[in-house]
This record gives C-alpha cells, structure tokens and sequence, in this order.
C-alpha cells in the first residue's frame, strides 16, 4: 500500500501477511508457555517487532512486551492487547503443529492473538505516515489466572494511553464474524473454599460423631436455591462447586469436608449479593448440622465492561472495512472473566469476539469451545482480525 493507508485496503493488506501470521502463531502453539513466565513467546515477539522502529519496553516482574510506535508526542495513544499465556492441559486434536509439552495448550487462542496484533504491528510500521494516533502494543502473560494486566498497568503500560482495545477469539462464532456489546461483556470471577468442621468418629456409631458431610451435601443444594431465589435474573449470577473432598476410608465418620468452586457475575451489586449469600448460607447450613465452617473467597477478575462508545466505533469499523452484516450484538455477557477488564477499569475501550469455527464444522455451536481439549481454530480468519486492529488504530 502506498501513499495514504484506507480502511478500504486493510483485507487485502492483512491477507498479504497472513503466511507470516499463521508460522508465528503455529510456531508458539507448539510450545506454550504459562502465567506470568513466557520467555520463549517473548523472545519470538521480539524478534518479530526488530527493525520495525518500535521503542520496545520489557516487563520487569512478568515477560510482558509493550512496543511503541511514535507518530506525533501531541497526537492521542491508542493500547492494542494481545495475552501470550497458555493453559496448564494436554491437547487432544490431530493438528500437525499441535503442543509438544505435555500438560500444556494454547486452547484459548491467545497464540493467534499474538500472531495477529504482530501482523498488525508489521502494516503499522510500513504505514506510519498514515496514522492518526501514536500506537501502543501490549503483549501480556498471566491473562489464564494470575493477574499479568494489572502487573502491567502499575509498570505503566497505560500511561499516556487514550483508548483501549483487545480481540478474543471464539470458535463458536462463524469465521471471520465479529461479535460485541456495550456494557458488561465478560463477568467477574471469584472462587471459594468452605471447610465444614464437625467431629470423627466411628461408620457405625454416627451418633457419637457429628458428621460434616451430610452438611456439606446440604450447603451445595442450598447454595444453588440462593442464587435462583436472591439473585435478579436479569442481573445474573453463577455459583458452581466444582470440588468436595472429605475421608479417607468407608468406616470412618471424618472431622471435616471441603468445598471448593467459582463465582460469576456481570455486575458489582450481584458479585457482593453472592459473596454475602455464600457466607450465609454456608454458616447456617453448617449450625443447623451442628458443624460450624470457614468460608474464604479469593477475589478473581472484575466485571470486562465495554464503553459504548467505543463499541459503537468498532461496530462502524467493521461495516467500513468488512461490509455490512459481519458484527452482531452479543445479546448477554459471556460469564468466563479477562483481565483486561483491569485495562477498562483504567481507559475507555472494548473488547471484541472473532469468530475463528474450523472450517470442517458447519455449526459454530458446535465446535470445541474454548478451554477444551479439542479446540481447534480456523487460521483463515486470523487476517480479519489483523485488519480489524488496524481499522481501529486507522480511524481513531
């Protein structure tokens, strides 16, 4: 492209890079790393980025990178974020480029998201005379639970920053499609661990025991009739206990049980309606057993809240570089959580879904979803999402 860079020509230009975007995200699907520790994705995004007249910045207390291209100090600054991390789970899929660690995949797409805001970070730099903004990359670990956004931001990746924006792949949307809302768009996070403590003693003889685990099969069904009964169901809420443990033999009564699970919620009124709900039910279901219990939460990711007007920018975008009928509103919040929801607590911004469903299945709904053993991607899409990043730094 010379002269002047046009929304226009963002799809052909993307396509012209799409061989380059799909080696670096094959390259670092085979060789994932996790949370805050990706030294070998770091090492591929800045050999990427060299020579392309980026000022590079290296985390201090995480392997984050975070690329600068200087337009005009004057000018307004706008973040792009991809996450490098990976989750701790073997892959299950026949692609030839598949995980080569065992314990350790890239099924929640954040290598593409890598592959594709390089790309982008590569039609940026041979384009600079045409941006209207100076341009900010953020590559980010840790997004898979441990907190690599705000790391960043209080090492300053949102200084200076005006706008914010990140793309999250999907593959139960239809290739190359691009989904978003205004508002909530990702919930928050939380998890819990109760410990309902009564007395051991001898199988046979309960009644000389006080046994915990009729309690704690109690507290589960309770726990799920608070959440239908106090919880607004157009404010929703999640509560799932994904783990109880208690003895060690058939024969003995034990001293404890645990619980553990997650909480979920699309606003800050119904994550505190749950916190609260959860001690109390927890505390009195144990009494009525004559247990008594602890309850822990440990505080996830916040609610990922759009700002509407960038949702509307975005929106237009699209239709300006793709045509009309490529984004859809989401109708509600996807409950799975991101810290990037930190980096909107701190800019106006959005997030937006690509749809990536392999190509081999013709239902969306029905490809592996994210975090699944069997995630698949359809590569084909990614130069949407190259484009996408571009039309947003091009019309801000």
């Amino acid at each position: 492209m010379a002269g002047q860079m046009e929304l226009a020509e963002l799809v052909d230009a993307a396509a012209g890079v799409q061989d380059d975007v799909v080696a670096i995200r094959r390259d670092i699907h085979q060789n994932p790393e996790l949370d805050l520790e990706n030294p070998r994705t770091q090492g591929v995004i800045l050999e990427a980025l060299s020579g392309l007249g980026y000022d590079i910045t290296k985390g201090e207390a995480l392997t984050s990178v975070v690329a600068d291209l200087v337009v005009d100090p004057d000018k307004p600054t706008v973040l792009l974020r991809a996450d490098t991390d990976a989750l701790p789970m073997t892959e299950d899929t026949e692609e030839t480029f598949k995980s080569q660690i065992e314990g350790r995949a890239h099924a929640c797409g954040h290598d593409s998201h890598v592959a594709m805001l390089l790309g982008a970070a590569r039609l940026a730099s041979e384009n600079k005379s045409s941006l209207p903004v100076n341009l900010r990359l953020m590559f980010q670990p840790g997004e898979e639970g441990s907190g690599g956004a705000p790391m960043m931001i209080e090492e300053g990746v949102l200084d200076g920053v005006d706008r914010a924006f990140a793309i999250h792949v999907t593959p139960n949307i239809p290739a190359a499609y691009f989904a978003s809302r205004p508002g909530p768009i990702m919930a928050s996070a939380d998890e819990f661990e109760v410990t309902v403590t009564g007395k051991g003693g001898h199988a046979s003889m309960p009644h000389f025991a006080i046994d915990p685990i009729p309690a704690a099969a109690s507290m589960i069904g309770d726990l799920q009739s608070m959440v239908t009964r106090t919880i607004e169901a157009f404010d929703p809420g999640v509560l799932t206990v994904g783990q109880i443990h208690s003895g060690s033999t058939t024969n003995v009564i034990p001293e404890s049980a645990q619980l553990g699970g997650t909480m979920r919620a699309v606003s800050e009124k119904t994550r505190t309606r749950l916190h609260d709900g959860l001690h109390r039910v927890a505390t009195n279901t144990a009494a009525a057993h004559n247990c008594s219990c602890e309850v822990t939460i440990h505080m996830g990711y916040p609610v990922t809240i759009n700002h509407a007007d960038a949702v509307a920018g975005v929106e237009q975008r699209i239709s300006e570089t793709f045509g009309e009928g490529r984004y859809f509103g989401l109708p509600a919040p996807v409950m799975g959580a991101e810290d990037f929801s930190y980096v909107l607590q701190g800019v106006p911004g959005a997030m937006v879904f690509l749809g990536v469903c392999p190509a081999d299945i013709e239902n969306s709904f029905e490809a592996p979803p994210m975090h699944s053993n069997r995630m698949r991607l359809n590569e084909d899409a990614m130069p949407a999402g190259v484009a996408l990043h571009l039309a947003t730094v091009l019309a801000s």
